[in-house]
């Protein structure tokens, strides 16, 4: 599932393509897939689209939001397995959404897609009211990457569940996912297992730290491509995060922070965690 780092460099992949330029038409792509959840539907959405300009493309938390003259915004939740593109994608057959643009030209038009093997993905097209109400604070916490050391000691004072879990809740903070929450953690040698509210003023001061350099490096290798390969940037290729996992996916390895455990894998919350006993006690 694409998480903070796969999303923003989605973001900076599409951002130039599509920044004040003018959406000349929002095209349904023929699938017989597992359709997309839209709203407004596809016909009302299109209509109001077109015709308008793009002010802006950012990241909130893990959702690409594609703001509009109209003062209305597009807010696409990628989900498992959906990819901004503006190349060829991994496959025709999985196409959802085409946001025709504008080029440089009078006939010319530059296009970005939205790819979704599997149909989870989730585009709105809302005014200011709902975006507020969709993402404002009542619905998500701080972004990790803005978070500051006293942020993260009142997110972890919230809750006594693990602080695994914990990250994991995106009212509590926004924009981790379960593969670099066992990351981050490693990085900051604290075991997914302890209190969120048990954390010492030291431990704290390292989870901050670690999320920082975690997130910031794999954005700068433009995320994490997985074996089953579903993640790709917007020129179609593979993220390089991936080779730099210490722990996610690498139970039985030795640890390579250490050098005398073996990562293992429990499971929190009906989801995978991946953790060195040793350096994480």
């Amino acid at each position: 599932m694409p998480e903070l780092p796969e999303v923003e460099t989605m973001v900076r992949g599409i951002r130039d393509v599509m920044t004040g330029r003018i959406i000349r038409e929002l095209r349904a792509c023929p699938c017989d897939c597992r359709p997309l959840t839209l709203s407004p539907a596809f016909d009302q959405m299109a209509r109001r689209a077109k015709g308008q300009t793009v002010t802006a493309v950012r990241r909130v938390a893990k959702r690409v939001v594609i703001d509009l003259s109209s003062r209305e915004s597009f807010i696409i939740e990628p989900r498992m397995t959906g990819l901004m593109l503006i190349a060829d994608p991994p496959d025709r057959e999985h196409l959802r959404l085409e946001w025709q643009m504008a080029g440089d030209g009078p006939r010319e038009t530059r296009s970005v897609w939205f790819w979704d093997r599997r149909g989870l993905g989730v585009v709105r097209l809302c005014d200011a009211d709902e975006l507020a109400r969709r993402l404002g604070g009542e619905s998500l916490g701080q972004d990790a990457l803005l978070l500051t050391e006293l942020g993260w000691r009142e997110v972890c004072q919230r809750t006594a569940r693990p602080i695994k879990v914990a990250l994991l809740d995106q009212k509590l903070v926004a924009g981790i996912g379960n593969l670099y929450a066992s990351e981050i953690l490693h990085e900051a040698h604290i075991s997914p297992l302890r209190p969120a509210t048990k954390l010492t003023r030291e431990q704290v001061q390292r989870l901050h730290a670690a999320t920082q350099r975690v997130l910031l490096t794999a954005i700068q290798h433009e995320g994490s491509t997985l074996g089953d390969g579903t993640y790709r940037n917007a020129l179609n290729q593979s993220g390089g995060y991936q080779n730099s996992h210490r722990v996610y996916a690498r139970e039985t390895d030795q640890c390579p922070t250490c050098g005398r455990g073996k990562v293992v894998r429990i499971v929190q919350a009906q989801r995978a965690t991946f953790y060195c006993r040793c350096c994480q006690r």
